[in-house]
């Protein structure tokens, strides 16, 4: 029995399940895969209890159509997975950003490609992640560093879905999925739900709406409106228009704009940098927990460093890290990361400036000792 009702020891996927109860959450549709199964186990055991629906589906490409349909049912769905079922939720995943359609996806990372390593963590799905489906669109991406962000950040990620319309990916590693610690539940979560249309008003399913920050209002099946889904590019109607240049450009630009006009309220970092920094290291993750260490002991010895954690990968925070290289001319930027070097790529294209990535793969995680020697000899 915890020593307050409110404070569990939880390990990050338990913690994550919680989020979504208390996000809200009416439906859960997934598969079985390690290192995610904890999520499907606690949502099949509590959600039910909630008033909300679980199904075990076939596999992933099944788990992710579910939730769509859930989604416009009027449900805040989920689904989470790994790797090898992340890849198979692709197109499902294209099809939601199109049909402006909420929902969170989590994916408790592992070594890849294919079954690569079931049992250990990576972060070697950053890209697929961001771009995983084909076309041009936007998603949004947050990535946990510990049991207690597992839990706030699924919060969060239900409440960016419903409020752009739009799959939410959490990208979480094996290492905090697993990682087991004191998590304290929120008295009162802020809760946002999908803005319905006015009274009389003349409902265009995908129409921006500037009173809603450029997204559309969003009713949902049996609510009396005509509302058509489609995968195809569509006008504001969901009518086709896949054969014209102009109205299939415009539903591209729809589904940009919504997120491009409102990134402050998207992005969220989390930054230690002290006026005199000459060393930067970025990280997400579980490999913010090393990181962290490894900045405090390089500033107790003296060297000038700080520290910046990536709650929000994607869209990646541009304008930031911009102003970081404005301000800091002569700093070095080192990107430690449990991958062969990808978010690296996105701080030297933010800063105009050389980044030191320092990448490791073979599911084992960097040591404070590592971080702080490229700190020292960066």
């Amino acid at each position: 029995m915890p020593a307050h009702p409110d404070i569990l020891v939880l390990q990050g996927n338990e913690a994550c399940a919680e989020g979504a109860l208390l996000a809200e959450c009416g439906f859960f549709a997934g598969y079985p895969i390690t290192p995610a199964t904890e999520i499907a186990e606690v949502m099949a055991a509590r959600l039910p209890e909630a008033g909300g629906i679980f199904i075990q589906m076939e596999d992933e490409l099944a788990s992710v159509n579910a939730m769509i349909g859930a989604a416009w049912g009027g449900l805040k769905p989920m689904t989470a997975t790994s790797g090898p079922g992340f890849c198979l939720m692709q197109e499902g995943i294209g099809y939601a950003c199109v049909t402006q359609t909420p929902g969170v996806i989590v994916n408790v990372m592992r070594g890849g490609p294919s079954t690569g390593q079931p049992t250990l963590s990576s972060q070697q799905d950053v890209y697929q992640a961001r771009y995983g489906s084909h076309g041009d669109y936007e998603i949004i991406v947050l990535a946990p560093s510990s049991a207690q962000e597992c839990l706030d950040l699924t919060i969060r990620a239900f409440n960016l879905a419903e409020r752009f319309l739009t799959p939410v990916v959490i990208l979480m590693d094996e290492i905090v999925g697993h990682t087991r610690e004191r998590v304290e539940l929120p008295a009162l979560p802020c809760i946002v739900r999908r803005v319905t249309p006015p009274k009389n008003h003349d409902y265009k399913p995908y129409e921006p709406e500037e009173a809603n920050g450029g997204v559309p209002y969003r009713a949902d099946f049996g609510e009396g409106y005509a509302i058509l889904v489609d995968g195809q590019l569509h006008n504001v109607m969901g009518d086709r228009v896949g054969h014209l240049s102009g109205p299939s450009a415009a539903c591209v630009k729809r589904i940009h704009e919504k997120i491009q006009r409102n990134l402050r309220e998207i992005e969220d970092v989390v930054c230690n940098i002290p006026d005199d920094t000459a060393r930067i290291v970025v990280s997400y993750g579980s490999v913010s927990r090393c990181a962290q260490r490894a900045v405090k002991e390089a500033q107790a010895g003296g060297v000038r460093a700080g520290h910046v954690r990536l709650r929000t990968l994607f869209p990646f925070p541009d304008a930031f890290f911009a102003s970081l290289a404005t301000r800091f001319k002569n700093a070095a930027f080192i990107v430690p990361e449990m991958n062969t070097g990808k978010i690296c790529r996105e701080v030297q294209r933010a800063t105009l400036r050389p980044v030191r990535s320092l990448p490791k793969a073979g599911g084992e995680m960097h040591t404070p000792a590592e971080i702080l020697a490229a700190i020292g000899g960066a």
